[in-house]
Order: structure tokens, then sequence, then C-alpha cells
């Protein structure tokens, strides 16, 4: 075993293992379970539901290895870990939308807009393109959209020439959008603050028709980067809490500053930090589940 990984699908982790003996990931069983089913309890249900399948005699499942991954307590402790066709048939004892969902996201195989561009996103780590853009620019922005949305959108690294609003709120009027956007390029970007007052403009201009949260925040991971040698861990920033501090930052952006402060880390060439981010970015983006 040579590395630990974690994942995540909506705002659930996936912990995993890779086993360089047999060259494959393996998955705790139980943080599958805890997705598939909600259960209060998914350790008790896993147990459960692995001794029927044991007395069934489906040794897909039940002919699982134990690994030790990372427990909440933050101890290494032996789990029940599942191979790619392990996971794949648990969540055949789990019918319904939500195994669906969690299928695509697991395989890679959501061919939806969101799920192709997220496969985009993903590849934009190992791609080698954001080495060569210039952070903070109002180019490297758009390239980074067209990257993702390219062949998805007709408009994907286009500035936006129609008026959009969300959620009662109307964006930077598209009239005034290229003197908008010189204005928030020209904006410094040394400091904390003065990186996050960028962000926080650039949200407000909105400078595509869609894809505009997914993209900009990759940009400002960017900015982070290159001045203060850090990135933003999304996953230790709630969902709801983001988007309520993002609401108020039009006129104070003193609680989505302390959000990310909070989530900031120094592993900005970790793949793991990238992946998880973008798990993130685009749970941000999904619309609450009825």
């Amino acid at each position: 075993m040579s590395k630990l990984s974690i994942r995540f699908f909506n705002d659930r982790k996936v912990r995993a293992v890779w086993d360089n003996a047999n060259a494959k990931w393996w998955f705790a069983a139980v943080d599958v379970v805890a997705i598939l089913s909600e259960s209060a309890n998914p350790a008790n249900y896993w147990r459960v539901l692995k001794s029927r399948l044991t007395a069934e005699k489906n040794e897909t499942i039940t002919k699982c290895n134990a690994f030790k991954l990372r427990a909440p307590d933050g101890k290494l402790r032996l789990t029940d870990c599942l191979d790619s066709d392990g996971v794949l048939a648990l969540a055949k004892n789990f019918p319904g939308n939500k195994a669906r969902h969690f299928l695509d996201w697991f395989l890679y195989s959501d061919n939806t807009t969101d799920g192709q561009s997220k496969k985009k996103a993903y590849s934009l780590f190992e791609s080698g393109i954001l080495q060569s853009l210039e952070p903070g620019t109002i180019k490297c922005l758009q390239q980074i959209h067209a990257y993702i949305f390219g062949g998805l959108y007709d408009f994907a690294g286009q500035i936006r020439t129609k008026n959009i609003s969300k959620g009662g709120f109307t964006f930077a009027n598209a009239r005034h959008l290229p003197a908008t956007l010189a204005s928030i390029e020209a904006m410094p970007e040394t400091t904390f603050d003065e990186i996050l007052d960028k962000y926080v403009e650039m949200n407000v201009a909105h400078p595509f028709m869609e894809g505009n949260g997914r993209a900009t925040r990759i940009w400002f991971d960017m900015m982070l980067k290159r001045s203060l040698r850090k990135c933003v861990d999304w996953s230790k920033i709630n969902k709801n809490a983001y988007h309520e501090a993002m609401r108020q930052s039009i006129s104070d952006s003193t609680k989505i500053k302390a959000l990310v402060q909070a989530a900031l880390t120094n592993k900005i060439s970790d793949r793991a930090t990238y992946m998880k981010g973008i798990d993130y970015s685009y749970y941000y983006e999904q619309d609450p589940t009825p």
C-alpha cells in the first residue's frame, strides 16, 4: 500500500487505499453504505448487510479486504474495503436515483453537461494547462472556462453579451462588462484580503452565461497559490454557509473571508486536495435534493 485517498460524493467522503501488490484501489465499504443507505449507523448497516450477503454466498461483496484507514477520531483502523467490482455489486442492493447518481460519479460515466464538464475539470490537474496561464487575468479565467465547458456550451470561454440574474440579484450589466472586467483585472492580488476582494468582485461580475462559480473558484485558487503558496480546501466549507457568505459579500465580505481563511492549506500541489475541491465546487452548484 503506497497511498491513501479521499474523494467526495456531494458532502460525503469515500476513503480509498492503493494496493501495490494487486495494482488497484480499495474503497471503504462503510463509506459507500453511508451514502447509499443514508443510515444513521452505517457501520451497523454494513455488518447486517454483509451477514445477509454472506449467507447468500455473494462473494463479490463479502470477499473484502481489511486495510488501515483513518477513522473520524484520527486513528488508523482496520476497515472492510471493496475493490471496484465490489462497489458496483454493492450499489445494486440500493435501487433508485441515489445509487444511479453515485455510480455515475464513481464510474465517471455521467453524460450530463455537469458530468462531462466535471471530468474536464478533473483533467485540468494533469493537463499542465494551469501552469501556462497567468493567474488573476481575464484571459486566464476565459481559458479555464473554455477548457471545462468547451464542446458543451457554444459560449465556452466567451464573455456574455446578455444580462443575467439569480435569486433576484442582477449581475454586472453586460453593456459595461468589458470595462468592469478590466477594472477587476487591475485589482492587486498580493495579500489574502486583496485576492478575496478580487474573487468577490468577479462573482458580482459573473462574466459567463453559465459555469461562473466552477471556473472562478479555480481562478481564485491560482491567485492564492502564486501569491501566498496556499489554496482552499473547499471540503472544509459548508455549502449553505458558503452561499450565504457569498450573498453577504456583495456588501460585506467579512463572513466569506473568515470561511476561506479557516480552510486554507499549503497543499498546493496535492492531487487529492485538487480533486476534492472540484467535487465540492460542483456540489455547491447543485440544487437541493427534494
